[in-house]
């Protein structure tokens, strides 16, 4: 069977029984503490914490069940599908308190601002470009990044005007360089 290969967003399982985990959306969101690679991202869609297709369409996984710990049962429709805009917007005292009894909480707020980010530049919803635009300010330059690589795939003059302003006052080299390639991006929209 090679259905997990084959559901692989990011072609991370590259042979049977062999995982690339440099690829993998779970390592991407929860393990790695830096800058998620740019051509990492768009296979990422909407995760922010974790991804579970291989064992959604694995026939054994099926046939397992779930899991009768309560520790593995689903937490709700906030891990499920957190509204975004409200994750990009989130505060470290409102992390603190939302995730505190969570595993969400070893992403720190900075890994999961960041995961939001991609995944709001994945929707490429221009609802979100105000709180993108407001994460362009975040103390975290891992958010500032992706933040503004995120409004680079939405694109808009809302996205341009925010990357224009958030430009001459940034000092990170790699937001910079995040940012000039956002607008390139916004510019070829």
């Amino acid at each position: 069977c090679t259905r997990c290969i084959d559901a692989c967003p990011t072609d991370a399982i590259v042979e049977p029984y062999k995982v690339d985990s440099r690829k993998c959306i779970s390592y991407l969101t929860n393990e790695l503490k830096g800058s998620i690679p740019e051509e990492m991202r768009p296979g990422i869609g909407e995760w922010v914490f974790g991804c579970y297709v291989c064992q959604d369409v694995c026939p054994w996984h099926r046939k397992i069940g779930p899991a009768p710990q309560d520790h593995f049962a689903a937490r709700g429709e906030e891990v499920r599908a957190p509204d975004l805009i409200e994750l990009v917007r989130m505060d470290e005292e409102t992390f603190r308190e939302r995730f505190r009894k969570s595993a969400i909480k070893r992403t720190k707020r900075r890994g999961l601002l960041r995961n939001a980010a991609v995944a709001l530049g994945n929707t490429k919803d221009p609802r979100a470009v105000p709180a993108l635009a407001n994460a362009l300010l975040d103390p975290e330059p891992l958010v500032r990044e992706h933040a503004a690589w995120a409004l680079g795939q939405i694109g808009g003059e809302g996205a341009r005007r925010a990357l224009e302003s958030a430009l001459p006052e940034e000092r990170e080299e790699a937001v910079v360089a995040a940012i000039r390639k956002a607008l390139s991006d916004v510019d070829e929209s």
